[in-house]
């Protein structure tokens, strides 16, 4: 059941983090489950790093970290896709 849920928070992360990006990221949705699947697995490395993995309410800085991460993630490898392609 937790990999089912990682291709979700997957998903959910790597959407959230292609609005984050100005401009249009022409990847598939496979790529940016995967890329969100590990933006979230290293935003929570981070911030277990920072100490604020788990705090009262929401875990918003957490989640800052993984959309941010996915984020750098997608604008680093969209590049390189569409030199892939053509």
């Amino acid at each position: 059941m937790s990999f089912l849920w990682a291709i979700i928070a997957g998903l959910i992360i790597g959407l959230l983090a292609k609005l984050v990006i100005p401009g249009r990221q022409p990847i598939p949705l496979w790529l940016t489950i995967i890329l969100g699947i590990i933006g979230g697995l290293a935003g929570n490395g981070l911030a277990s790093a920072f100490g604020v993995r788990d705090t009262d309410g929401i875990d918003w800085i957490r989640h800052f970290f993984q959309i941010g991460i996915a984020a750098v993630l997608i604008s680093a490898l969209t590049p390189m896709w569409l030199r892939r392609r053509t």
